[in-house]
């Protein structure tokens, strides 16, 4: 059996187990650190991790760094939430979306020595203090849990999505490193309180940062040799020997070959997951790029072959998937459900001289995910309007295949964005997909504070109740914005009062969280990466770096679900007058029993994501409207905070807290996705949403970022060579309508059925949910239904429905 498939098959099934080691020895580490700066606090953190952590080494495996127990495994960060600890290990393992596993012995350990230090120390409680009583009102419930309303996604993860610049480990090293930082602390100057006090905190830490990570491989090394002196066949203690001396070379020196780069890029990956909780997990960056020019050399010398090479790749797969993100709260588990990951893995796009950046890597890549059936990597494939034939095709090819790889992501919208906000060509042009569907510059992005998620459907009801949600009763909630509406247009100010209320909090929200973050997170290892850091001996997580670009956001939750209810009252009730508002009122209130004609009777308005006019109208407002309010607010902050439509699985619990809503969506039912249409309500083909999509921008205006569309296609609209070159024109349109994303789904409707009906015959199955893929059979039943309720179009182009 296939090397990587052996270790897969070992640990497909497992739930994965809470290793407390990372949370304990950071524990340990801060007791003996009170006082001293933050970033050396950390440093000294991340050198006491490595001392003391046990290190393993996977039977089968040829690549070394894991952070945890054998199989699938999470760790904790109690300087995020310990405050909650206690209570997350009761409910872990029982809990239905993302279980966790523990022993008796580390819940032990978790309740008597971890927890008990990090209670009133920690981020999530000062957030919550901080917060003025409407925010917090609009942000948690008494018990900090989340309301889902302006819901801050700072308090469990200390990081946004990230890419590092490996190419500069690859290059000199670790060795490399701590040797600049040598040289630039030995060059302060003695009398300046700016370079004792700033700077030389901050060069100690990556010079022992440095010294961590490479004593963490050496005992890597030290325990392969140990398995090698054991091991009773040859070609097993031959492999083992190979390990040691690759990891006594990587990361400390210089990569020579392909392996010690993969090598050295793992041992990266892996530490930075120690350092910090990355929301989205640490990216790849552009794997094919900062590879290319060791395996262009290996192959061209005959010491790597392409067989070779896919089986490393494919060892890196299978070690990515074992390391599981450890969500403690409610709130981030609900957000990121089914084992949420993206640690993307950039292919394709442009070179920083803006020519194509395809090479046999690409493919390599693309085989890869072709032949080994499985949802890691998160593959992100950039598309240009000079993108290779050849590599459309292999893109389409592997859409096919079903498991939702790769997601597309378009230079022809991402770039044009990034120059207008401050970035060089060459910077804009060597952008790497991470997290979802976002991207980073290396070197150049700052910004790391996460951002607030904005349920903007609830706003909706807040204007059809007078500020007041079903939910939560009489409580006032949002503006008295009146019970009756002679126009539409004096309903939709109502509206747009309600949604800039919750802008407004959103942003004060995210003030607290800038100011905050600095006093409570550091990233020693991060900064020793970052060029501007090193520059400035400035932590990665300060609120400004000099000469950085501090690109933020807020999420858009539900756009199609309240731009088709707008539709719907502005058809049905204003122009139609087929019912009184206060009809609509009152079949919302009974959720539509009694009223299941009108309810058919809303599903017949205009809806998004079918290129009607009026729809797509209101859709490019609301737009417009939350664009303007960043252009006049998020410079205050020191930052951009640019709209998005990625929701992860932040629609399933956001639809929770929202009653019925007049598109006919049913009460506390899933909101629509992204920039997605509702559920159901694409009925004119899969361009019609991409041409909804494009109407509903506002290209006119910079403040953007990303948005994330999903697509399920039948897998007979794709079959043959006729179904993959439909399946190109239709990716050559999307990028010609400059939109940022879209990922496929293509499987049959009934398929989900019965996989949800069978669990146990279907645990394979791979579905895409939002911006990464997981196996259908593990999410709860809400995600599920949210899913098989998409649109499945059986056909890619509208002329093929008349064919």
């Amino acid at each position: 059996m296939n090397r990587a498939l052996r270790i897969l098959d070992a640990i497909k099934r497992q739930k994965p187990v809470i290793d407390v080691e990372r949370g304990l020895y950071f524990t340990r580490s801060f007791q003996q650190t009170e006082g001293q700066p933050l970033h050396l606090r950390w440093a000294k953190a991340l050198l006491y991790y490595a001392q003391n952590a046990t290190v393993y080494l996977d039977q089968w495996q040829i690549l070394a760094g894991r952070a945890g127990k054998p199989g699938r495994y999470g760790i904790l960060y109690p300087e995020l939430d310990g405050n909650i600890l206690g209570e997350a290990v009761r409910s872990l393992p029982s809990r239905a979306y993302s279980p966790f596993e523990i022993s008796p012995e580390d819940a032990t350990i978790i309740q008597e020595e971890i927890a008990p230090y990090w209670q009133g120390k920690t981020y999530h409680e000062a957030l919550a203090k901080a917060l003025p009583p409407d925010t917090f009102a609009l942000t948690y419930h008494s018990d900090l849990s989340s309301r889902f309303l302006v819901n801050e996604t700072s308090s469990f993860r200390s990081s946004i999505q990230w890419v590092h610049d490996y190419e500069i480990v690859l290059k000199k090293g670790f060795q490399g490193i701590r040797r600049e930082a040598e040289e630039q602390l030995a060059a302060l100057d003695p009398n300046s309180p700016a370079d004792q006090a700033q700077k030389r905190p901050f060069l100690e830490a990556s010079i022992l940062t440095a010294q961590a990570i490479v004593l963490w491989a050496n005992r890597h090394a030290d325990l392969a040799a140990q398995l090698a002196n054991i091991e009773p066949l040859a070609a097993r203690r031959a492999e083992l020997r190979e390990i040691a001396q690759i990891c006594r070379h990587v990361p400390e020196h210089p990569a020579r070959n392909f392996r010690e780069a993969l090598q050295s890029q793992w041992f990266v990956q892996m530490f930075s997951r120690v350092e910090q909780k990355t929301g989205t997990i640490i990216s790849n960056g552009r794997l094919d790029q900062y590879l290319w020019p060791y395996y262009q050399r290996d192959t061209a010398h005959g010491s790597l072959t392409q067989a070779q090479a896919q089986e490393l790749f494919e060892c890196m797969w299978v070690a990515m998937a074992q390391f599981v993100d450890l969500y403690l709260s409610e709130t981030g588990g609900a957000i990121n459900e089914g084992y949420a990951h993206w640690e993307a893995v950039t292919i394709g796009g442009q070179t920083p001289e803006g020519r194509d950046a395809t090479n046999d890597l690409t493919y390599l890549l693309l085989k890869s995910k072709r032949e080994f059936p499985f949802n890691y990597p998160d593959l992100a494939a950039r598309v240009h309007t000079g993108s290779p034939r050849r590599y459309l095709y292999e893109v389409a090819e592997t859409i096919k295949e079903g498991s939702g790889f790769p997601k597309l992501i378009n230079d022809e919208e991402v770039v044009p964005l990034l120059l207008s906000k401050g970035a060089a060509f060459s910077e804009a042009f060597d952008y790497a997909v991470s997290g979802c569907s976002e991207c980073r510059m290396p070197n150049r992005d700052t910004f790391t504070s996460p951002c607030a998620y904005i349920n903007f459907a609830a706003a909706l009801e807040l204007t059809l109740y007078n500020g007041k949600l079903l939910k939560y009763g009489e409580e006032q909630l949002g503006e008295k914005t009146g019970d009756h509406f002679s126009s539409f247009e004096e309903f939709l100010a109502a509206f747009l009062q309600q949604q800039t209320r919750f802008l407004r909090h959103a942003f004060l929200q995210q003030y607290h969280i800038i100011r905050l973050r600095a006093q409570h997170f550091a990233s020693p290892l991060g900064s020793s990466l970052h060029a501007l850091c090193r520059e400035h001996c400035v932590d990665l997580h300060q609120p400004h770096i000099p000469g950085g670009i501090d690109l933020g956001y807020f999420e858009y939750i539900g756009y199609a679900t309240v731009v088709d209810s707008l539709a719907a009252i502005k058809t049905i009730v204003f122009e139609e007058r087929l019912c009184s508002l206060d009809e609509l009122r009152a079949a919302l209130r009974a959720d539509f029993v009694g009223f299941e004609e009108l309810r058919q009777t809303l599903l017949s308005a205009p809806k998004y994501g079918n290129d009607d006019p009026g729809a797509d109208e209101i859709a490019q407002l609301l737009d417009r409207h939350a664009l303007e309010f960043s252009a006049r607010y998020s410079r205050e902050l020191g930052v951009r905070l640019d709209l998005r439509y990625v929701p992860f699985t932040s629609h399933v619990p956001f639809g929770k807290v929202v009653s019925a809503t007049p598109n006919g969506r049913k009460a506390f039912a899933p909101l629509s996705d992204g920039s997605s249409a509702s559920q159901g309500a694409d009925v004119n083909g899969p361009t019609a949403v991409l041409l909804s999509n494009f109407a509903s921008k506002n290209y006119g205006r910079n403040e953007r970022a990303s948005r994330l569309l999903n697509i399920k296609l039948s897998p007979g609209c794709v079959a043959g060579e006729a179904g993959t070159e439909k399946l190109v024109r239709f990716i050559e349109g999307w990028r010609d309508l400059k939109l940022w994303h879209v990922q496929f789904n293509v499987l049959n409707q009934q398929t989900l059925v019965e996989a949800q009906k069978n669990p146990e015959e279907h645990r394979d199955l791979l579905v895409r949910i939002a911006g990464y893929s997981a196996y259908f059979t593990q999410l709860t039943k809400e995600l599920q239904d949210d899913i098989i309720a998409r649109t499945q179009h059986d056909a890619v182009w509208e002329t093929d429905y008349q064919i």
